[in-house]
């Protein structure tokens, strides 16, 4: 039971389409709120100016310094090979001595055996190579670890036996590494810290219009007033033009509740002679039975319109469903074209103004008993369920009448809408569903009509469940 009145309830929402992958990633976009759009176009803007920038450093400062280090390596290869080409035995022992205390250079013989590691380790190495091949020859071998040692490493002949000139590329001043990594790291950081505040500076005026439009859509306008003393000039019109509409929407709701009430309170005075006059002065007893049934009919709908008027607030306390929907049902038990079966869950605690559910749940039922009656038997079988769920309480009231043509479920809502159809050809003011649909939305709950599957119409209401203590 618990399980058809939720499908019931979710039946009555529009279907959904089948979309496809495409269509599916493009809705999602299009469901993201403003500042989440702000935020990711914002961080793609800041990304992509960081790309440019470090593209653009590669071409100016990357390639040049990359050129300017295989200069440097390769004239330290050429003038370390002519030196010691140009020495003798002891000078030669002396020198490389030297080098290798002073400078950092070593230049030990080159044996077939030798393994040793190209240098590819990033991009800026790589450039260093090819200008070291252009500078000393396509065949030259540039190596980051010979046998287990690591450096740079240089193959090159000296009077036709090979040699390795080894030095440490840490010596020149060359930009990239891990610091460079970490330094864009911390911009990516940053810009994306710019472009989330940005992004809620942005969307917080827009969040606070929202909110106070919800409020205004729910008829609260004492707490729709926007702030007119911000500082941007935009928001400012903005807001002091919303309050302004807020002020006169209430105006205009108060206009109309006092006019309707007026107007019903002095039509009773005459209606009031008239049944006096009738019941005085009409010697005809079906005359005048039929007289007064016309006026008390008056008199319904002159009510219904005090109904719709009433103030859009309520005041929402906790209380047991059980025991209200048992006082609503009680004085329909004993009517012969009634049968009421309940389905109510145990405990179950929601937040109402207790009148206002009862005058709701009356309607319904009243309403199911004039218009769901079976055409066979006459009489109007009714079902009421109830069940929570995690915050909400679902009330199903329904009948297994004829039910409602699928086009004018839509209208029932409506106010003054009467169908063509039996069940909404009854003569009133066409206001009872829609005074039961705005007292639940003033309670801050949904209403939906559904015809079910098995025939019969069914009324779904949807309130909030009142917290455990």
């Amino acid at each position: 039971m618990s399980q058809t009145l939720l499908t019931d309830y979710e039946d009555t929402l529009e279907p959904s389409q089948e979309v496809t992958a495409p269509q599916r990633r493009w809705w999602a976009w299009r469901e993201l709120s403003l500042f989440w759009r702000t935020f990711f176009m914002l961080a793609l803007l800041l990304l992509g100016s960081i790309l440019a920038w470090l593209q653009a450093l590669r071409a100016f400062e990357f390639e040049p310094r990359a050129v300017q280090t295989s200069r440097q390596i390769a004239s330290q290869v050429n003038l370390s090979r002519a030196a010691l080409i140009n020495a003798d035995a002891i000078a030669r022992l002396s020198l490389l001595k030297t080098m290798a205390q002073e400078e950092g250079l070593r230049i030990t013989p080159r044996e077939s055996s030798d393994t040793f590691v190209a240098a590819d380790s990033d991009a800026m190495t790589l450039d260093i190579v090819r200008e070291l091949r252009q500078r000393l020859g396509a065949s030259t071998i540039v190596a980051r670890q010979v046998n287990g040692s690591n450096g740079l490493w240089i193959a090159f002949e000296m009077d036709g036996d090979p040699y390795w000139f080894r030095t440490d590329l840490e010596r020149f001043t060359t930009p990239g590494g891990k610091a460079w990594i970490i330094w864009l790291s911390v911009a990516a950081a940053l810009s994306l810290m710019g472009a989330a505040l940005i992004a809620g500076l942005i969307n917080r005026p827009l969040k606070a219009l929202s909110f106070a439009a919800s409020r205004v859509r729910e008829g609260n306008f004492n707490a729709s007033r926007l702030d007119e003393g911000v500082h941007t000039s935009e928001i400012r019109e903005v807001n002091i033009g919303f309050n302004r509409m807020a002020q006169r929407l209430a105006k205009l709701d108060q206009d109309r509740a006092l006019m309707l009430a007026g107007i019903s309170h002095d039509l009773r005075t005459p209606l009031a002679r008239l049944r006096l006059e009738a019941e005085l002065s009409v010697s005809d007893l079906e005359a005048r039975a039929n007289m007064a049934a016309d006026i008390a009919q008056l008199d319904a709908i002159i009510d219904k319109f005090l109904d719709y008027a009433r103030p859009d607030m309520v005041a929402l306390t906790a209380m047991p469903l059980q025991d209200i929907v048992l006082a609503c049902v009680r004085p329909l038990q004993d009517q012969p074209d009634i049968a009421i079966r309940l389905h109510l869950e145990d405990g179950v605690q929601v937040l109402a103004e207790e009148v206002e559910l009862c005058r709701i749940l009356s309607n319904l039922l009243e309403n199911a008993r004039k218009y769901g009656k079976s055409p066979n038997t006459g009489i109007a079988h009714i079902e009421v369920t109830a069940l929570a769920r995690e915050h909400w309480v679902f009330i199903k009231v329904r009948d297994h009448g004829v039910g409602v043509d699928s086009d004018q479920i839509a209208n029932l809502t409506k106010p003054f809408y009467r169908g063509e159809a039996a069940r909404t050809a009854a003569n009133g003011a066409g206001l009872g569903l829609a005074i039961v649909e705005k007292t639940i939305q003033r309670m801050g709950g949904a209403f939906a009509l559904n015809n079910s599957s098995t025939g019969g119409l069914s009324a779904n209401i949807k309130l909030q469940r009142a917290p455990k203590p």
